[in-house]
């Protein structure tokens, strides 16, 4: 399906969220496309949690689009001030999401979103990649997930948000819906947001890199290493067995950076899997040119009750850390926010519901 036509919705009518002005002007809009298209993306702009449409225009958009917007149903607090979120969708299904508000080197808020109903990747040391796949989101629904946020929880201008999408699913796996929405985020008219404060997070989609390389507007990207050698790599993350680190580490050369961006490497520490000495030296090796530019997170394994894997002692952590930095990577060891209330890197899951796999969404051949 072309990216500049609306997707179909349940019920046969396109979500109101994923539609561009011209889109709008297409369906017969009685006013100005884009000033509907304004007061549907500015929540700044909405009165009583709603867009300010006027009866006319509301009359003739509810005829044509579907204006619901996922349901905030769940909110958990974390000590750290991140609050864990779970927003329900049309047809009654569920996803997770991360606010986690300023701090002093970062001034805007983050959302950590989600682009699937569940995860098809099968990592065997994430919470989500045990749910299985339900769905993809549609690109009204993945917008919808951001503007619920916003007019619940702030901020109050696109200009102050910054988005991660690292939530649940593997956002390649979605990338028509993914890019729909995008594209819509960083239009001038709605919320405006700098391609640069949107950053998709990968466990190794090739297929999927290779095509977002050579799109636009192209968000920063994020790839989930977390193992040395192909054959840890495919025992933990599956994709590894149909693209390798060497075929991996070829997208990435081919990617062509351009000014102002970088590439983020996560690492997941895994103790007695990817902890040693000669894994930092490999991880080094890998890098090789980009170990000196580019940021590498070292995340200490987030436990949780899906996955039998367990945290590094905090001494193993550091010397990881300071051999990687002595080959003269830019290492950062993060602690991730929300570990207390299961909603930090690897832990969200919605459970209830959620026990199968379906084949057909999602899936790459290579």
């Amino acid at each position: 399906m072309p990216w500049d036509r609306p997707a179909p919705e349940r019920g046969g009518l396109p979500s109101a969220w994923s539609l561009f002005p011209e889109d709008l002007a297409a369906l017969g809009c009685p006013g100005s496309a884009l000033e509907t298209f304004r007061r549907l993306h500015r929540p700044w702009t909405w009165q009583d949690g709603a867009p300010a449409l006027g009866p006319g225009i509301r009359r003739w958009l509810e005829g044509v689009a579907d204006l619901s917007l996922p349901r905030l149903v769940e909110q958990q607090p974390s000590e750290d001030g991140s609050t864990k979120l779970a927003l329900e969708l049309g047809d009654g299904k569920r996803i997770e999401a991360v606010h986690m508000p300023r701090r002093v080197r970062n001034p805007r808020v983050t959302y950590c979103v989600s682009s699937q109903v569940g995860c098809a990747m099968g990592c065997t040391f994430c919470a989500t990649g045990s749910m299985g796949i339900l769905r993809n989101l549609q690109a009204g629904e993945i917008l919808g997930q951001v503007l619920a946020l916003m007019a619940a929880l702030g901020p109050d201008r696109g200009h102050e948000l910054t988005l991660v999408f690292m939530g649940m699913g593997e956002p390649l796996h979605n990338l028509e819906n993914l890019h729909r929405a995008i594209r819509l985020l960083c239009h001038e008219s709605g919320l405006g947001l700098g391609k640069g404060r949107i950053t998709v997070s990968t466990a190794g989609l090739v297929s999927g890199l290779e095509k977002l390389a050579l799109m636009e507007p192209r968000p920063l990207l994020a790839l989930s290493l977390n193992a040395t050698t192909d054959e840890a790599r495919s025992r933990t993350m599956p994709v590894n067995r149909v693209w390798n680190l060497a075929r991996l580490r070829e997208a990435l050369d081919r990617w062509g950076l351009r000014r102002g961006e970088k590439f983020t490497f996560e690492y997941v520490l895994i103790a007695g899997e990817n902890d040693t000495e000669a894994d930092a030296e490999r991880l080094a090796d890998w890098l090789g040119d980009l170990r000196s530019a580019h940021n590498l997170n070292l995340i200490p394994l987030n436990e949780h009750d899906a996955s039998t894997f367990r945290t590094p002692e905090e001494d193993r952590v550091q010397a990881f850390a300071q051999r990687l930095k002595a080959r003269g990577c830019f290492v950062t060891v993060r602690r991730s926010r929300g570990r207390d209330i299961q909603g930090a890197c690897g832990q969200l899951v919605k459970a209830p519901g959620l026990g199968r796999k379906d084949n057909e969404v999602g899936q790459e051949r290579g």
